[in-house]
């Protein structure tokens, strides 16, 4: 029966690790990991390695005690917290990930037996189990090693931003030499991440030729996570957006969130603050892109905080627009961002002049709210299915 149960459950693990992730997130009350993506990423991957690990041992072994196991990206996950000085509180996350979970098996252990008796059993033996679990996890974190974290070359440098960040008030000379980077200058943030811990090198490679490119003579770069970095490009002329994107899209597994540039110390703060806010939105909404602005997609942002209501604006306002073919679509947010003139989206579009009256005409046909009925509601929504394709047949 606690097989027939953890088969069940191990086919649902993706969505149940979602279910177990929210609770748990908020219960380990640490706003870094809501700030940061990359980090955020890793803590749902850990969820998911140990509801994976405890379902598929009681396959194997039924009713047996489970051995908990930090592979390699769980144990660089937490050394990367232990270097920014981040202790998530992971006590009370495991306790509303657990309520959570035992809410689930009872769920599916009821449906699924019949015999009362063989049911009492069952869940007296897998409760026993799932808390004996918690405490050999805690075990084995307590004993993982820590010494390379300790002795990370980024660990001052990453406290000094994260001072920054915070708002906290620090004297910009002492700043700097913490840094060794002049922070009086305009500065412009990136977020440079990978999805997989895999592809690594590629995001180192794509770091040094950044450092080795103009735009990145006057850089400050830190390790921010096994699988992401925060750059700042400084300088009195803004770099040139178009080079960065077409030197880092060069690698297929590099993704880039940027801030809008700003001076000084709040310029310093306020940039990273928004690459960070465009990287969370690209990770929330399972955006393919590669290259986010923030202040392209600042609007999007807002409106996507929460996905469910996201879609819900996006095919209220569309309709059978929202899955319509993308020219359509393309071509009437072109239409409107060129302040509804013909001639001016054609030539953005390098399309005929009649082929976007037809594309617009026909656009409009099958959207709900009409573009002349309330434009700013149709852009914003063409814009959430330019970030997020896929979120209308969610």
């Amino acid at each position: 029966m606690i097989r027939a149960v953890c088969q069940v459950l191990v086919a649902e693990a993706d969505e149940l690790t979602d279910v177990l992730t929210g609770p748990a997130r908020v219960a380990q009350n640490d706003p870094a990991l809501d700030s940061d993506a990359s980090l955020a990423v890793e803590d749902r991957q850990l969820n998911r390695s140990d509801l994976l690990q405890w379902l598929t041992s009681n396959i194997q072994h039924p009713g047996r005690r489970v051995d908990p196991y930090l592979g390699p990206r769980a144990t660089a996950y937490i050394r990367d917290l232990a270097a920014r000085g981040l202790a998530p509180d992971f006590a009370n996350g495991w306790r509303a990930a657990l309520a959570v979970a035992w809410r689930h098996w009872l769920t599916q252990c009821v449906a699924t037996c019949t015999d009362p008796d063989l049911l009492v059993d069952v869940l007296d033996i897998t409760a026993q189990s799932m808390g004996q679990y918690a405490v050999d996890w805690f075990g084995v974190l307590r004993e993982a090693s820590l010494a390379d974290a300790l002795g990370n070359a980024d660990a001052g440098a990453i406290a000094m931003i994260q001072t920054i960040a915070s708002g906290t008030s620090i004297p910009q000379e002492y700043a700097e030499g913490r840094l060794n980077y002049r922070l009086a200058r305009p500065h412009q943030a990136l977020v440079l991440w990978v999805d997989d811990p895999e592809h690594v090198d590629a995001l180192e490679d794509v770091v040094t030729a950044l450092r080795t490119s103009p735009a990145g003579r006057n850089a400050l770069v830190a390790r921010a996570s096994t699988t992401s970095r925060w750059i700042w490009l400084s300088g009195n002329t803004a770099p040139d957006l178009h080079h960065i994107e077409k030197l880092i899209t060069g690698s297929p597994f590099v993704r880039t969130a940027v801030g809008r540039r700003g001076p000084g110390l709040d310029g310093f703060r306020s940039s990273h603050q928004d690459a960070l806010a465009a990287q969370a939105m690209i990770v929330r909404l399972g955006s393919r892109r590669r290259f986010t602005a923030y202040a392209d997609v600042e609007l999007i942002d807002t409106l996507t905080k929460d996905r469910a209501s996201a879609r819900r604006f996006v095919v209220h306002t569309l309709g059978p627009l929202a899955e319509a073919d993308e020219a359509l679509r393309q071509t009437l947010l072109t239409y409107v961002q060129c302040g509804f003139n013909t001639t001016r989206a054609a030539a953005t579009l390098y399309a005929h002049r009649n082929t976007v009256e037809r594309r617009v005409s026909r656009a409009n046909e099958l959207s709900t709210v009409k573009v002349e009925e309330n434009p700013t509601h149709v852009a914003a929504a063409l814009l959430v299915l330019d970030v997020a394709p896929d979120i209308a047949s969610d």
